[in-house]
């Protein structure tokens, strides 16, 4: 089974001097915006996730404020 989360990305903080950052993501929605922004409001109406990241061009990939899907999928 898979779990989705719509989570908007709200900062990006150098981690150490390697280069690393701390992505952080929470839970957000508009009804203005869209019926699923609701669905997913009522199934995780708060959270935040903190990602530690070391891949430079992951990091490049990054913006402050767009709004990403995170699957989690179980591993056998």
């Amino acid at each position: 089974m898979t779990i989705r989360c719509k989570m908007a990305l709200d900062n990006v903080i150098p981690y150490n001097t390697t280069g690393t950052v701390k992505a952080i993501f929470s839970c957000r929605y508009d009804a203005e915006l869209c019926k699923e922004d609701l669905a997913f409001q009522k199934s995780t109406p708060w959270g935040q996730l903190e990602f530690v990241v070391d891949n430079p061009v992951a990091i490049k990939q990054l913006i402050i404020g767009k709004t990403y899907y995170l699957d989690f999928n179980p591993v056998d």
